[in-house]
């Protein structure tokens, strides 16, 4: 029983399960604070895994991965990295926003996301097999991807795939209150609110509001921190820098979360 929360919205477990068992590597999409990460902290204590996590960004080289040689007072060392570890020692190898990383660091995957399910390590000759508990997942957000940032299909092809979205009300409600100690209606009130900024059109707004911003305003909200003024410095100073969109989000705010002024 894994004592990381996570409210399934669908059969991922039972997917993600499926997978680990027959060594598939899984690619997860979906936008930003659905759940994603959540999701696999869980499996990986459900599966008794070890979760090496990476966050990939531009300046993410292969050498961050798989290892390099370093120097201390006895001489030089090779030092693993986290998908080296994850290969030799068992685990899930968690790489979150792949398509953030360099085209030349993603491609030392492509020998572990095939049948062969082995690492070449150029810089020591080595060529490592995978523990039969190594697993290999990426994820990332694809509103994210452009004509220069994306997977190629080649690569997305080697994936068992699943989408992740925000999660139904009913159970955003259920995590809300799980996360927070937030009380039913105040959930319900937060949850409406998500609903209505994900519905809107003709604003600045690149990436809705996340389920983990409605978590971060409910924490605040149960330590008697005003309702109107929570919502304000997690969700609306989240979501925008334009005055005419903080405005309109702040009136929406305003229907459910009553200013102090106007009490």
């Amino acid at each position: 029983m894994s004592n990381i929360y996570y409210e399934a919205q669908g059969n991922e477990v039972a997917l993600f399960e499926a997978s680990a068992g027959m060594n598939l590597p899984v690619l997860i999409k979906g936008p930003t604070g659905c759940g994603k990460t959540r999701f696999i902290e869980h499996m990986g204590e459900k599966l008794k895994r070890k979760v090496y996590t990476v966050i990939c960004h531009d300046d993410l080289c292969a050498a961050d991965l798989v290892g390099r040689h370093l120097i201390d007072e006895n001489g030089t060392y090779w030092q693993d990295g986290p998908l080296t570890k994850a290969v030799r020692e068992g685990g899930i190898c968690y790489l979150d926003e792949i398509i953030e990383a360099r085209k030349d660091t993603t491609v030392v995957l492509h020998s572990l996301a095939d049948y062969r399910r082995v690492l070449p390590i150029d810089r020591t000759g080595e060529i490592i097999e995978s523990h039969p508990d190594f697993m290999l997942v990426v994820s990332y957000n694809p509103g994210y991807q452009n004509v220069l940032k994306g997977m190629k299909p080649s690569t997305k092809q080697r994936f068992i795939s699943l989408e992740f979205n925000y999660p139904q009300p009913e159970t955003e409600k259920n995590i809300l209150i799980k996360e927070s100690g937030v009380d039913e209606a105040t959930a319900e009130k937060l949850v409406s609110i998500a609903g209505d900024i994900r519905n809107l059109s003709d604003t600045d707004i690149q990436e809705a509001v996340s389920t983990r911003l409605l978590v971060y305003a409910a924490k605040l909200m149960v330590k008697d921190f005003d309702a109107y003024e929570a919502c304000i410095h997690t969700i609306v100073q989240s979501l925008s820098d334009e005055e005419e969109t903080l405005e309109v989000l702040e009136k929406l705010v305003a229907l459910y979360f009553t200013k102090k002024q106007d009490a």
